[in-house]
Formats: structure tokens, sequence, C-alpha cells
């Protein structure tokens, strides 16, 4: 290990680096780093970065709660690790590379609130099944002039919709983004105008779920610090006005075995895939809780919005929270996979995928099976319409939420504890903050957090 970090750091510095950015997410989806001098990573890779134990109890607004019986007082001390083998140059910010961190306990053991191993234990288990993920992520944001306080009386783009004529404007920008994601090593699928208000989306290629959620984190900052340099700026909130479409981070996943997708199908999902998504859609309610967290993400997920309001499954319904894509002769068999909708960047994507992988694998392990897919809205059903069918309103609120979460037999044991007790401490505290506060000011609030 520290032959290995000696020879990055003298790499990195005849580059012209001079220090390495090390990331996490916090239990809002909100990335916190360190940073360390480039002669200091070798020491970092065995000793780690001191940081609080408080970060796993920091709201969305920095504010620390101390609801959570079992994280010690302001005494605590845990160590951030770089993974080495995620190492990359920054391109956009050429004296700085980047890493994702691992957070350990001060003697170097297993510390409970660390999401990222969370994660890793989740997908170690998933493979003594036999079970390996694949996931990707689709990417919504709106851009704005740098300074900004909002994207209505600034948007960065005025449209149309999905209209090469929307990025002319941003051109520069987006050449940029194109260049230093592939500089970044992240793979673009594509990258287009969004329906949003002055919205841009593009898509990351699937990966393994640790390899998703460190480049979800790395695309944050390839974007942002793309956009800074040429005189905008981004945000990933859920809301960006209390009345456009949202930015959602949709989450794609497919269940393999074998090297057999198990999602494959001839327009559906074969048995064990329709476990797969079975499990997803009896966890969906916990799920996200996990997945879309905030308090703008229960406002966001509304009928009529693409947010996906209700719980059900389609195939190729793009109000589905569950949307089924399957292959085609095209595109091929094994193109197959489950959107999940209700997602967005206040999740923290190592919980995220953690919960996913847990719901899937249970749905295969208990054989349950999927009811009929809808191809309608039922936003559009009357209230007995979607009750004959099962159709119910997903949370839409932090109380609903925290009631699905608690009520799974699946998500709650994937954080452990710990971490389950402080993450619900932080919603609290986040919904205490937005009880007696108007949607304008909650909006505005979380426009430039993530």
């Amino acid at each position: 290990m520290t032959k290995a970090a000696s020879a990055a750091a003298k790499d990195l510095a005849a580059a012209g680096v001079r220090g390495v950015q090390i990331a996490w997410a916090d239990n809002n989806g909100i990335p916190r780093s360190r940073i360390v001098p480039v002669g200091g990573l070798a020491d970092a890779a065995i000793r780690g970065v001191g940081v609080t134990s408080l970060f796993a109890v920091f709201d969305t607004h920095d504010v620390i709660t101390y609801d959570q019986d079992v994280l010690p007082t302001p005494s605590g001390d845990v160590r951030l690790i770089p993974v080495l083998e995620r190492l990359r140059r920054l391109a956009g910010q050429r004296a700085l590379a980047w890493a994702p961190g691992r957070q350990v306990a001060a003697d170097g053991s297993r510390w409970p609130y660390c999401q990222r191993s969370v994660l890793e234990r989740q997908v170690s288990a998933a493979a003594d099944k036999g079970f390996e993920l694949l996931a990707g992520y689709e990417l919504e944001f709106a851009v704005a002039p740098l300074g900004s306080t909002d994207i209505a009386s600034a948007p960065g783009h005025s449209g149309p919709a999905y209209s090469p004529h929307a990025l002319v404007r941003l051109d520069d920008f987006i050449a940029a983004l194109l260049h230093e994601f592939d500089a970044n090593g992240l793979s673009v699928g594509q990258l287009h105008a969004e329906y949003g208000l002055a919205q841009v989306e593009l898509t990351l290629a699937a990966s393994d779920p640790l390899a998703a959620a460190d480049d979800q984190l790395l695309a944050r900052q390839t974007i942002h610090a793309a956009a800074h340099s040429h005189g905008l700026q981004v945000s990933f909130a859920p809301l960006v006005t209390p009345d456009a479409a949202g930015n959602g981070w949709h989450l794609h996943t497919s269940i393999w075995r074998d090297g057999r997708n198990l999602l494959g199908g001839d327009g559906t999902p074969g048995p064990e895939g329709a476990a797969y998504l079975a499990g997803l859609l009896r966890e969906l309610p916990a799920l996200t809780a996990i997945t879309a967290p905030s308090v703008p993400s229960t406002l966001r997920l509304r009928p009529g919005y693409f947010a996906s309001a209700y719980g059900f499954w389609g195939v190729e319904n793009r109000e589905a929270p569950l949307r089924y894509v399957p292959g085609s002769a095209l595109v091929g068999a094994d193109h197959a996979n489950v959107e999940l909708k209700p997602s967005d960047a206040s999740a923290n994507p190592y919980l995220a995928l953690a919960a996913v992988l847990a719901a899937g694998v249970a749905g295969i392990e208990e054989e349950l099976v999927p009811p009929n897919p809808i191809s309608a809205d039922p936003g559009t059903w009357t209230p007995a319409e979607r009750e004959s069918r099962g159709v119910r309103r997903l949370p839409v609120s932090t109380a609903e939420q925290d009631a699905a979460l608690m009520a799974s037999p699946t998500v709650p044991d994937v954080l452990g504890e710990e971490l389950l007790g402080a993450f619900r401490a932080v919603r609290g505290s986040d919904a205490t903050w937005a009880a007696d506060r108007p949607i304008e000011e909650i909006v505005r609030a979380h426009l430039w957090r993530y």
C-alpha cells in the first residue's frame, strides 16, 4: 500500500498536482472532503486523515443533531482513508487529484457509520449468493450564471426541451464537460437539454455498484468545476422552483448471475428478474426514504411530473417509479434493466445502492411475484380505481418515509442499528427545520446544497 501510494504521489507531483481531495457523501447526499498535499498521500493511505465523527449527524443545513443515542459526544474522531484504486487526476482542477474515502474508527477497525462500507458489505453478501449488480445513473441538473440566487430569474438556457438550440449558449460548457468526463475516467452515455427549467441531463455508463457510487460523486465534482470555469453554476437540488419539474438522479440497475442478466426476457423479465423487481416494489416506500430522503424530495414526488407519485411498475412507463426497460434485437437482450425514478441528489449513493441491492436479492430469494405491469398513469385514475389495483401513493412526508423505513423487513438491517439511528436523526432534524416554512423558502435553502 505504501509503495503504491508513494508511486502514485510521485506521478501526480510530476504532472503538477499539488493536493488530493478525499471525498465522501454524508447522510444528506452532500459531498464532504479533505485535501491532503500530494506528498502526504502515502501517509494518508495508511493512517488516514482525522475527521469528526459528528459528520454522521450533520443535517442538510449543517446543523449537528444529537438525537442519536449511540453516537458519542463531540469528543469522537475517525479516520478518512483514500481508496487508491479509484484515484483520479481532476482535469478541470489541475492542481488536484480526487479519490473516494472510506471512514474507519481511530484504531483502524470498522466504523458503523461509513456509508461506503455498507455498500461493500452488500456487494460481498450478494456475491456470496452468486449475484452481481450493474448500476448506472442519469443525472439531471439546472444551469444558471455564476452568482445567481435562483434559476427562474436567470436560467442558463431557455429551451426548447430536448432541442439542440437550447444548448448552443452552453456550447463551451458542454464541450468542457465531455472533455473532462473523459479525462477523469467517466463514461457518458448521452447528454441533452431536458424538460425542466434550464435543465440538462447526462447518463453515466453502468458499472459495478461501488464504482457507480464513486463515479456519481466524481461526476458532481466534474460538473461543478466545468460550470465554474465557464461562468456558470449548477443545481442538483430535487426542486429548483416550487412548480417546475425537478431534478431526478434516476438509478438503473440489472441483476446478473453466471454472466446472465436475470432481467432479460421477451418484453418482460424472466422469473428471477421478475422476483428482483418484485423485491424492489415491495420495499419501494422504504427505499424512497433512502433514495429520495430530503424534504424537497417528497415535494417533488407528485402526480403529473414524471416524478413517480404512486407505487407500481410498468414496461417503459415514464410515470412508473419502477420502469422496466427491456432489451431488444437492436440494443441486445442484456440491455434490460430497471429504472428507479424516485431517486435524487439528496440520496447518499452508497446507501441507495446498498438498499436497492438488498431489496432485489431478497425478492429473488423469497421468489416474489410482481403484479401485472401498468401502462397508464394512475394519477389520472379515481381513488377507487387505484385501490382496486393496489396502487398507493408513495410517502409524501418525512414522517411517512420514516414509518415505511421502520416497517421494512429488509432496509433497516442494511444500514445497521447505529447508522440507521443517525440517518433517522438527520431526517428528523431536516423535517423540524422545514415544518413551519413555506415551500419557496424550503426550495431556496436546498438549491445549492448538493
